[in-house]
């Protein structure tokens, strides 16, 4: 027998093999389809919540014919009632809608208006793409970490902001009031177990000074590094206030005190990136950014040109779970990482742990919730727990969290007013 025909045979006794009774029994018991969940959405509603300080949160709630409700939020600075607008503009294609048909409307919402993308935009889009997985993992019983691949890591670790020295009402809170308060605040986190705390380091001035700012912040920074010893990560914020030419000095001068990164160092998110090019050819220092980034679209040139080393997509603006995963599967491509933004409520804080637990790459998350009494309060106790810089994974299915809308509606909307930072001669300049 030649070659050929001996590989010939063996393949047809091969196929024999597989079609044999033995081996095709386990087959039969996957024939029968999977049932589906028969899920259908009847209503959609928005909740403005005045926040205190400057902010009103923006929370929305998607209703389905089996009594299941998921919740979303769209928070945007200075922009709720514009973005609970935008929410309420997708009730007209969602009502009768499958909800577990996540990626289909996610396309559907993007795409359908023609007009795409855009903080307002996609803040409404992200919303209700995480209420959409709020139900789906509320219909099968599960947290959303767990459909999303499973567990990547056993905890989550955490940082948090230097902070506040106490709650005085729902809109007030006493910071501290000199340096050497702000240190100790430092210290405090530091003894309390935190392994990572961020603070501002680059002031703004009224008016803005940018070799003020930069001495200033330096100074301030050499305190802070020898307050809490070497072994405490801090993340320096500049808040996108310098120049070019001051963010290079800026970070020349912090790199000896070891920063986790440096985040927002200028407005490294324009859309010809010549700033970050600038920026990384001239500095060392790691650098992050993101935050007002708002699809997988930009953040591409940052990762792949590895203009910064952190990149920071915030669930509430980026389009929502799904794109935030594949905005960190993008970044894993050219071994960037991830550290999501999350000044927002518990909303966002879970909807972004359920997807650090189940990505390699997401290395830290930002709290910005979980330290207030108020959102106790606003989501019936809440369903956030950490220790020492770590959180557990969330346990309940779904997000794990739900609005008291009693308690949403004693804090309503209320218009705030915003400003920005001016150079000496009274001209506006960025913050």
């Amino acid at each position: 027998m030649k070659r050929r025909d001996l590989i010939f045979s063996a393949g047809l006794a091969g196929a024999g093999a597989l079609s044999s009774p033995l081996l095709a029994a386990p087959l039969e018991h996957t024939q029968e389809q999977a049932r589906p969940l028969d899920l259908r959405i009847t209503d959609l509603k928005t909740f403005l919540v005045d926040g205190g300080k400057d902010e009103n949160f923006v929370f929305v709630k998607l209703y389905t014919n089996q009594g299941i409700t998921g919740l979303g939020e769209g928070t945007l600075p200075n922009k709720g009632a514009t973005v609970a607008a935008a929410i309420e503009e997708h009730k007209r294609y969602l009502v009768g809608k499958d909800p577990t048909e996540i990626e289909r409307h996610w396309r559907g919402m993007f795409i359908g208006p023609r007009y795409r993308g855009g903080p307002v935009l996609m803040s409404a889009l992200s919303a209700v793409e995480i209420a959409l997985w709020d139900i789906l993992g509320q219909a099968l019983g599960q947290p959303i970490w767990q459909l999303l691949g499973g567990k990547a890591r056993d905890r989550v670790r955490l940082y948090c902001h230097e902070g506040y020295l106490e709650r005085i009402s729902h809109t007030k809170k006493r910071r501290a009031k000199s340096e050497e308060e702000e240190i100790e605040l430092w210290k405090i986190k530091r003894d309390e177990g935190w392994t990572c705390v961020k603070g501002g380091f680059y002031p703004g001035g009224k008016p803005i000074d940018h070799r003020v700012s930069i001495r200033r912040g330096v100074e301030h920074l050499a305190k802070v590094r020898e307050a809490v010893g070497p072994d405490m990560d801090i993340i320096v914020e500049a808040h996108g206030k310098p120049t070019p030419w001051s963010a290079v000095e800026f970070c020349n001068r912090v790199e000896e005190f070891n920063p986790f990164w440096v985040e927002e160092v200028t407005q490294l998110e324009n859309e010809t990136l010549e700033e970050a090019r600038q920026i990384r050819a001239q500095t060392r220092v790691p650098l992050g950014t993101g935050e007002r980034l708002t699809s997988r679209y930009h953040f591409a040139p940052l990762c792949s040109e590895r203009l910064v080393d952190v990149i920071m997509p915030d669930v509430v603006h980026c389009g929502g779970i799904s794109e935030m995963k594949k905005i960190a599967v993008l970044a894993e491509s050219f071994r960037v990482d991830v550290a999501p933004h999350n000044p927002q409520s518990e909303v966002s804080t879970l909807a972004s742990m359920h997807v650090c637990m189940s990505t390699p790459n997401c290395i830290i998350l930002e709290i910005g919730s979980g330290q207030d009494p108020f959102w106790q309060d606003l989501f019936y106790g809440g369903h956030f727990s950490y220790e020492k810089g770590y959180a557990a994974a969330p346990t309940r299915a779904g997000l794990g969290i739900d609005l008291d809308e009693s308690i949403a509606a004693r804090y309503p909307y209320e218009p705030k007013p915003w400003n920005t930072l001016q150079t000496g001669d009274g001209a506006y300049v960025d913050r």
